[in-house]
């Protein structure tokens, strides 16, 4: 049995799948993926919790899967979010140093990044993160460590990432339902690049893209910092919709011929082509022209792209990505998608597999358990400062610093 306290255990409530991931912390500090649990989900739409019971229930079949992959007893998790109800921004934080000749002092950044913090949020939002970026000394831009420097305006750049404050406790109040406790809640998106890119890669310049059932999540490395977040309610499940509705037919037929035949591009190889489409009994009631089903794929999967696309232009941000894009996410099995995000954003596109983990190789190389992936590794940054949730509030994350 391992040491219960060198466990982390990252939790995901996806749209269509919940998914539990143990990791284990060794006395070196090296973090080993130990278990893995998931169930298929039944409660959740568009990433956020529909039906609490059903979600329970599916959370307690995925955590106890886990726990015997990993023969330990789980007793809490470092909780992934999501939904159209999160948001990312850039806020500046500004502190007027009183002495021109004084030094800046440890709690002079504390206070900087405090009035960063300080945002004007409506009543029913929480923050979620406040990752530091740089300082800026007086003209002086990127300031990694001001401490010791002296100046006369101390300014900090914070990327804040908040929510709906009910929105993000109904997967808390599941989980706590349970009598599970949440260590601490982060972004989906923010896990997913934390699980698939490098220090380099960050550094580079990077965009992480996370295709799930009912959301599409991102986020943006640059400079080796968090620049950019974001979420669209749209993902593989939409795909599925655009499909019964095109080809007259079930939402389970419309998914099983997307999984069977789907892809993300239109290419001489299905042109002229007809596939079958299955009943329930697995008998052929149908064909359907393989051209024109991959065309409404393509068409959906393009617009979640080219939106992302639009608001990284908005940002600035799409020289800053040498690195490229990093698919994840159910939604990254499409053949093709990467050839597509390639299209759209004329960047290098890969699928995204974890690094500089050890442990469940069969997990390693799933795209769809990137985020669990990436919460265990989000805990195992705060492993010396775990401690109870405060059920009544939310707790600001921990800030995640540059690598």
């Amino acid at each position: 049995m391992f040491d219960p306290d060198s466990l982390i255990v990252g939790l995901e409530i996806g749209t269509s799948k919940i998914c539990a991931v143990v990791g284990e912390v060794n006395e070196a500090g090296a973090l080993n993926l130990i278990g893995i649990g998931q169930a298929k989900s039944r409660g959740v739409r568009k990433g956020e919790v529909a039906d609490l019971d059903s979600t329970a229930e599916d959370i307690r079949v995925a955590i106890v899967e886990a726990e015997k992959s990993a023969d330990v007893e789980i007793r809490s998790v470092f909780l992934g979010v999501t939904g159209s109800h999160i948001r990312g921004f850039n806020n500046l934080g500004v502190l007027q140093v009183v002495s021109v000749d004084r030094a800046i002092t440890p709690e002079d950044v504390q206070d900087v990044v405090k009035n960063a913090k300080a945002i004007n949020l409506q009543k029913e939002n929480h923050l979620i993160h406040a990752v530091r970026q740089h300082f800026h000394l007086d003209d002086q831009d990127g300031v990694v460590n001001p401490v010791g420097m002296t100046c006369t305006k101390l300014e900090v750049d914070m990327h804040v990432v908040h929510g709906n404050f009910n929105r993000l406790q109904n997967p808390i109040r599941a989980v706590k339902s349970l009598q599970l406790e949440v260590d601490a809640v982060a972004f989906n998106g923010l896990a997913s690049a934390l699980a698939l890119l490098t220090p380099e890669q960050k550094e580079m310049g990077a965009l992480v893209i996370d295709l799930g059932g009912g959301t599409t999540d991102y986020a943006v490395y640059a400079g080796g910092i968090l620049k950019h977040t974001g979420v669209l309610a749209v993902g593989g499940d939409h795909v599925t919709n655009d499909l019964a509705y095109a080809l007259k037919v079930p939402m389970g037929r419309a998914e099983s011929v997307k999984l069977e035949h789907g892809g993300a591009l239109v290419d001489d190889t299905c042109r002229g082509r007809t596939v079958p489409c299955e009943n329930d009994l697995g008998l052929p009631v149908k064909t359907v022209n393989l051209e024109h089903l991959r065309r409404v794929m393509h068409l959906r999967l393009e617009e979640i792209f080219q939106y992302i696309e639009q608001d990284l232009a908005r940002a600035g941000l799409l020289d800053r990505l040498p690195a490229g894009v990093f698919l994840c996410g159910g939604g990254a099995r499409t053949p093709g998608i990467e050839k597509l995000a390639e299209r759209v954003f004329q960047l290098p596109a890969v699928v995204g597999k974890t690094n500089s983990l050890n442990g469940l190789k069969s997990a390693l190389d799933q795209p769809e358990f990137a985020t669990a992936i990436g919460l265990v590794r989000f805990g195992s940054f705060q492993h010396k400062k775990r401690g109870g949730f405060l059920p009544e509030a939310l707790r600001p994350i921990v800030e995640i610093f540059r690598k």
